[in-house]
This record gives C-alpha cells, sequence and structure tokens, in this order.
C-alpha cells in the first residue's frame, strides 16, 4: 500500500511512518499542506493520511481541493480537535474517516485497512441514470434532461446512493454510514439540511421531485417506471 503521509509534527510522522513501514508499507511524507496537494494530484496513492492543521494550506482545504478536482483518494484526517462539530467539517471537506489526536498507532493501522476494504471504483458502473437524472462518476458530472447541474461533493454522494438504490429506500443511518463514514448519530440536521440543497439544485426548473420522503423511515429515488 503506497501511502500519502501529511503531518507537520516530527515526532507523530515519525510513529506513523515507522509503523506503516514496518507493516510493508510504502509512505511518501510531506510536511505542508501544499506539498500533499500537489502530490495527490499528480501521484497515484492507495490512501492518504493527512493532519488537519497543516502550515501552508489547512488540511481540510487540500481536500477539498482535490475532491473538486475528481481526486478520490481514501482519506484518513488526523486532528487535535475532537468535537462533534470538528468531526463534522473534517468528514464534510471531504475525508472519509477522522482520528482524533493523541491516537494509538494500532488504531490508525486498523482504520487505514477499513478503508482499503471498499470496493475498488472499477468494480462499480461509471455511469447512473434515474428519472431523467443521469450521473457521470468518473467526471463527477451531473444532469436533468439535458442540463448540467454543478453539485457540492457531499450533495454528489447523497445523490450517487439515492440512485443506485432506486426504488428503494435509503434510510438516514445509511447516509451517515455511507457518505459521512459516521458509525453513531451526531445529534445534527446535517443529513436533512444537505438533502434539502440537493433537492433544491436537481429540481430547479422542474415541477417533479424525483426524491420521496418518507417520514420516520428514510428517502427513495423515484424509478423510471
Amino acid at each position: 500500500m503506497r501511502v500519502l503521509l501529511a503531518e507537520d509534527d516530527d515526532d507523530t510522522a515519525r510513529l506513523v511512518d515507522q509503523g506503516l513501514v514496518e507493516l510493508g508499507h510504502q509512505v511518501v511524507r510531506v510536511a505542508t499542506g501544499d506539498a500533499a496537494l500537489k502530490l495527490g494530484g499528480s501521484e497515484a496513492f492507495d490512501v492518504a493520511v493527512i493532519d488537519r492543521m497543516l502550515p501552508e494550506l489547512d488540511g481540510t482545504e487540500v481536500v477539498q481541493r482535490w475532491r473538486a478536482a475528481g481526486v478520490s483518494i481514501p482519506v484518513l484526517m488526523l486532528t487535535a480537535l475532537g468535537g462533534i462539530r470538528d468531526r463534522v467539517a473534517g468528514l464534510e471537506a471531504g475525508a472519509d474517516d477522522y482520528l482524533v489526536k493523541p491516537f494509538a498507532f494500532p488504531e490508525l493501522a486498523a482504520r487505514l485497512a477499513a478503508l482499503m476494504r471498499r470496493p475498488p471504483i472499477s468494480d462499480s458502473p461509471t455511469r447512473l441514470a434515474v428519472a431523467g437524472i443521469e450521473m457521470d462518476l468518473i467526471k463527477r458530472e451531473v444532469r436533468r434532461d439535458g442540463r448540467e447541474i454543478h453539485l457540492q461533493p457531499r450533495e454528489f454522494a447523497l445523490l450517487e446512493q439515492l440512485m443506485r438504490h432506486a426504488g428503494k429506500i435509503v434510510t438516514r443511518t445509511m447516509f451517515l454510514e455511507i457518505v459521512w463514514g459516521f458509525h453513531f448519530d451526531p445529534q445534527t440536521n446535517i443529513v436533512e439540511s444537505h438533502l434539502s440543497r440537493l433537492r433544491s439544485k436537481i429540481n430547479e426548473g422542474f415541477d417533479v421531485d424525483p426524491i420521496q420522503t418518507l417520514r420516520g423511515v428514510g428517502y427513495r429515488m423515484r424509478g423510471d417506471d
């Protein structure tokens, strides 16, 4: 496994670097957000470990720019900020998992292994089409009846799950786990607020909302029938 490690604290960087190398992984280590942004956008990595508070460019900004550019490398974000809002902010930026400092290396290694167990993109369809909405998963483009719709990364991920499960119910818990990586309820309206913005974008200029709300149950994308 080739790992991009972006960490400006020498002690933490050495701990992670040494531990991953002992497990047989290749580690490329940088200490600034700008260096991480350039490497992640130009070289192939299996996973990235990024400190949230990096010099030159914040870790969340690095991930946001990667996602906007279509860089899909799985990201584990490290931070000393452990509040719910801080974790939500990191995951909303596009990180796949979040680990609070101080941490034990075995937990970090286990979380990276879990990220690597995700199905490869090649095993999934690259285009989805439901109810007049077309999604290109490679170009990260969405169109409805030919008109392009610009979505933020989390809005795109929500719509992707709805389209993949067209005609079936997607629960709030499923969204939290798949889109945000939460295995707990953060007790916020994060799902509802993102879905509201998604709906306003895909329904602008159209009379029919393809997303159904099933109160107390979840959401469902109307099928083509």
